[in-house]
């Protein structure tokens, strides 16, 4: 039998970031290029401090960050607002109304980064809920309950059987993102569920499992909420969905970049900054599964499908020449470690 020939060039549409935190400030202006020089949109994460709540905060914070791109770009930042205990039906309506508006953020109160503004009781919420799905505006779902007698591991699926499953009964017509998925449990929801149901995965939940973040030492930069799991079953069942070509699932770096001084730190900051390289280091996933010819679907057609937006035209190339991640990138006046910093990746984008 001949052997495959070697892939040295992948050619796909534009990509897009269907999750991403930016930042505020010298600290977006240091990262928000490298997410545009790769994606054609991304979905920006509303949790800052205060947290994006209205629909004016968004498009203030959508006009700081068109203001840090080149004049030559032509990246699209689609906003979303965070979804509170006070926040409105009128609140949703006004979103539905705006153009840059593209869904809302169910952040329960303290799952991850600022997210202390987060929903404390669902009931709290129906109301906005109910016009969400009367409006069609997606909610996109950090998945994990935060009572302190659940382990961190099992957090993610204890949330799917008590709040996620149940939710999605009471609103049937409800489009909702899974977001940053890492359990077997979720992907196993997903594919189960409606078409109207989907999923972000990461890359650094594809490449990294529980082990790379604890053996020999604890790594700080492979620290991130959801938390990562084990190879088996999950990381394997994470890689399977992302490749299956099933249009539920598609990509959604959850880049989040910290101070490196506050990652390293008893501050419990959660994140990995992915954004440096995010596309090069899906490439690298789907290789390594053998699964490169599956990953345009995955990166550039179904994240947009599921928004009812038209999928980029614009091709990008990656070639096959190895690079190594360097060991920080500037961050404000400060530095940010890249995941996979000092490491050597296979794919690079050319520009």
């Amino acid at each position: 039998m001949l052997a495959k020939p070697l892939i040295k060039q992948i050619k796909l549409a534009r990509p897009d970031d269907w999750h991403l935190h930016l930042r505020q400030g010298k600290a977006m202006r240091s990262v928000v290029g490298m997410t545009a020089r790769q994606m054609g949109r991304a979905i920006i994460m509303p949790n800052l401090s205060p947290p994006v709540k209205t629909v004016k905060q968004a498009l203030d914070y959508r006009k700081e960050v068109v203001s840090a791109l080149p004049k030559s770009s032509n990246f699209n930042p689609l906003m979303t607002l965070y979804l509170t205990d006070n926040t409105t039906k009128q609140d949703i309506i006004n979103a539905s109304n705006e153009e840059h508006v593209y869904a809302v953020k169910l952040y329960p109160a303290g799952a991850t980064t600022n997210s202390e503004s987060g929903v404390t009781s669902l009931p709290n919420v129906y109301p906005a809920l109910e016009q969400m799905q009367k409006e069609s505006i997606p909610l996109l779902v950090h998945g994990e309950v935060t009572h302190d007698d659940i382990d961190i591991f099992d957090r993610e699926a204890v949330f799917i059987e008590t709040i996620l499953e149940p939710l999605t009964n009471k609103f049937p017509g409800l489009r909702v993102v899974l977001e940053h998925i890492t359990t077997k449990d979720s992907v196993d929801f997903v594919t189960q569920s409606r078409d109207t149901i989907g999923a972000t995965i990461t890359a650094h939940h594809l490449l990294a499992n529980r082990n790379h973040m604890l053996v020999g030492g604890i790594k700080p930069h492979y620290y991130c909420l959801p938390v990562l799991k084990r190879k088996v079953p999950h990381q394997d069942a994470l890689i399977a969905a992302a490749t299956s070509g099933n249009p539920k699932f598609f990509l959604g770096t959850d880049s989040a970049p910290h101070y490196q001084n506050e990652k390293e730190s008893a501050c419990g900051c959660a994140g990995v900054f992915s954004a440096h390289a995010a596309i090069e280091l899906y490439a690298d996933a789907f290789e390594k599964a053998n699964k490169l010819d599956m990953l345009e679907g995955f990166a550039s057609n179904y994240g947009a499908d599921f928004y009812g937006l038209k999928r980029n035209t614009e091709i990008i190339t990656l070639e096959k020449r190895p690079w190594m991640v360097p060991k920080s990138y500037s961050f404000s006046d400060s530095k940010v470690i890249p995941f996979l910093a000092e490491e050597q990746l296979s794919w690079r984008l050319m520009l």
